[in-house]
């Protein structure tokens, strides 16, 4: 089975997802305006399937998405790293945060991680990410990230998205 990595932040540990997880993947997409932009909000059950789906997702492709755990008090206030939907032809920076943990700069901190990951143990060309048109936070993360405009894209969900390569740390 696939080691997952831990990477480490000044604030944070981006550790493998486990069970142990389940509420707060649970709070996260029971909140409909925290989980609009991730297909919240959710049943329970639901959100536990997020959870498995990202374990496995480092098992099947040898990168997935990180817990993100405060050091100072182990609380998880989030989740980033690099995903690929099935079927869609990009893979992509990708970062959630709870609510109670948002504008503090985690999402930023994490991000830099995984993109670091990306080019560096992944020895990828391209680290890239989209999201959608009125997901105004995470646009505004990505052009703080360096993230400069290359394509406009439909994806399989029928959504065009502007695409957006971000910089060799």
């Amino acid at each position: 089975m696939q080691q997952i990595p831990t990477l480490e932040t000044e604030r944070l540990v981006l550790r493998a997802p486990r069970e142990s997880d389940t509420q707060a993947y649970q709070d996260f997409y029971a909140d409909g305006e925290a989980s609009k932009f991730y297909g919240g909000p959710l049943a329970a059950d639901a959100a536990w399937l997020k959870l498995a789906r990202d374990v496995g997702h480092w098992h099947l492709r040898g990168y997935g998405p990180w817990i993100l755990e405060r050091k100072n008090d182990k609380e998880v206030v989030g989740g980033c790293g690099l995903f690929l939907h099935n079927g869609w032809s990009r893979p992509e920076l990708t970062w959630w945060i709870a609510p109670h943990a948002r504008r503090k700069g985690f999402a930023t901190e994490a991000s830099k991680a995984a993109i670091r990951f990306g080019y560096q143990t992944m020895k990828w060309e391209l680290v890239q990410t989209y999201m959608k048109d009125e997901n105004a936070a995470a646009i505004s993360l990505v052009k703080s990230l360096g993230g400069v405009f290359m394509v406009r894209e439909t994806f399989p969900d029928g959504i065009a998205r502007d695409v957006y390569a971000l910089p060799r740390p």
